[in-house]
């Protein structure tokens, strides 16, 4: 809730209960953001809500301090039953699990009682949470249905249903599992939908769950905000991780949060982050619960500088006053990079973005652009900058007659063994320089003591051959690649690596 107050309204003017003022004056708050002072007392009328805000805007709250009013205003009639009043659906475990805390730290003066369920750790204890009284369940849809399947859940009892985020549910694919949900509520029953943004998915939605709703915007439709200073770097693919530590080093970056397209991505980059002395850690929907939540511990501690992050397992996280995004890759969908820079520039203080656009992302920055109407600067950086007067192209031989061979200067024949040295001794980065598609780009020379590594099939649109790898562990090989197969470092092993499936 720390984001810009309108210091003209207390909490105590909302119309909520005197323990819940206790617990937010117990947080540090007396005057609520404009979502929290628009959708509290929509929601105390007990009518149904569709809600425009980005994350960042005090939004939980703006649910959770009228729903624990409500509730308590009508305790439970058997408590001897362990059904749910409250079902608060979420995309990621992160965002549940924050939610929880939001209900547990305003709720703490009041006998209101809550859970949280979501994959990727044992179901058991969860099981045996819900066994006893329970007013507000927050749950992924994934879990919840599995606890359905297994009938430990009853939800019989629901009398308010939120949906947080609901246009990132729909990104990931829960329409399903939510409409399966939804056939299971009673029929009588409070709705709250949360949305960043409005999609023609999200209207139908909400046709179909809203009865005749408030409605509440605190943000123009897909406007990013205005507190956040937005730059584009250009720089070929293969280089971008040695820019990534260059920035951080160079601008002494302490609390960085770094969006990556895939999962592999993310691990590489933290790799790479950490061989140069940048501590860093990577969090995605393969990591085990307990991993994501260490990393981001050390994140807000100051322990991990750097946190890098795909968009799924980035989403709701709620870190105050981050100082420093980065899109490591823009991504497919222009909605998410509104979703990305909404991490910085929270709690009324500025905040940066910086994107790195190779050539083949021109087109995803353009739609980007068009989205937030706004043109985002470029700017160069010394060492990583686009050549303004490439060097021109060595001109060609004169094409050999039918049945000739191509002779050197000298009119003599070249042997084939005088080329083939030549060829196995050009460098990645003369290679990267030779393509067409980045013959613009001059390779960096970073300032902290290495040179960049190029990387097999890593740059855009170039399959991995796996062809680096044919002289790797011979000690007898003449290539450039000689000697063990430790020699190897960052070339590419598997020929699938670069696919980008999940997140």
């Amino acid at each position: 809730m720390s984001i810009e107050t309108n210091p003209s309204l207390n909490f105590n003017e909302l119309g909520l209960s005197e323990p819940i003022l206790r617990a937010i004056s117990d947080a540090g708050y007396t005057h609520p953001t404009p979502i929290q002072s628009k959708a509290i007392p929509m929601v105390l009328t007990g009518g149904d809500l569709l809600a425009g805000a980005q994350t960042g805007t005090g939004k939980t709250a703006g649910f959770t301090l009228p729903i624990l009013h409500l509730l308590n205003q009508k305790p439970l009639a058997d408590a001897s039953k362990a059904r749910p009043r409250c079902l608060m659906l979420s995309p990621t475990r992160e965002l549940a699990a924050q939610i929880e805390e939001s209900v547990k730290t305003y709720g703490k003066y009041l006998p209101i009682t809550s859970a949280v369920i979501f994959g990727g750790v044992n179901i058991n204890p969860q099981i045996t949470r819900l066994k006893k009284p329970l007013d507000i369940l927050v749950a992924t849809p994934g879990r919840l249905l599995d606890h359905i399947s297994q009938k430990t859940l009853d939800l019989s009892g629901i009398e308010i249903l939120v949906l947080d985020e609901a246009d990132r549910m729909l990104d990931m694919g829960f329409i399903r599992d939510i409409k399966k949900i939804l056939a299971l509520l009673p029929k009588q029953r409070q709705n709250l939908l949360f949305s960043a943004t409005f999609s023609d998915e999200i209207k139908t939605l909400a046709d179909s769950l809203l009865h005749n709703p408030g409605f509440v915007e605190v943000a123009r439709r897909n406007t990013a905000s205005e507190l956040v200073e937005q730059t584009v770097h250009m720089v070929p693919q293969a280089h971008k991780r040695e820019l990534v530590s260059y920035l951080v080093k160079a601008n002494d970056w302490q609390q960085v949060l770094v969006f990556t397209r895939t999962k592999h991505g993310a691990n590489r980059l933290a790799e790479k982050l950490i061989k140069d002395g940048i501590e860093a850690a990577a969090i995605h929907g393969n990591k085990s619960q307990g991993a994501r939540t260490k990393a981001l511990a050390g994140f807000k501690a100051g322990e991990v500088r750097v946190l890098v992050a795909t968009d799924i397992a980035a989403r709701g996280l709620d870190i105050d006053q981050l100082p420093q995004v980065v899109n490591f890759e823009l991504p497919n969908v222009p909605e998410d990079y509104v979703h990305r820079i909404g991490r910085t520039g929270r709690a009324g203080s500025s905040g940066a973005a910086v994107s790195l656009v190779d050539r083949e992302e021109i087109k995803l920055l353009k739609d980007i652009e068009k989205l937030i109407k706004r043109e985002i600067t470029k700017v160069a950086v010394e060492g990583f900058t686009p050549a303004t007067n490439p060097e021109p192209e060595a001109p060609r031989a004169p094409r050999p007659q039918h049945g000739q061979k191509r002779n050197s200067q000298n009119g003599k024949k070249q042997p084939n063994t005088a080329r083939k040295p030549a060829q196995k001794e050009l460098s990645e980065a003369a290679r990267h320089q030779a393509m067409p598609q980045n013959s613009l780009f001059v390779p960096p020379t970073p300032s902290y003591g290495h040179k960049p590594r190029g990387i097999a099939g890593e740059s855009a649109g170039r399959p991995n051959t796996g062809r680096n790898n044919l002289n790797r562990g011979n000690p007898n090989s003449k290539g450039p690649n000689r000697g063990g197969a430790n020699q190897g470092v960052g070339i590419a092993t598997n020929p699938h690596r670069s696919g980008g499936r999940g997140r």
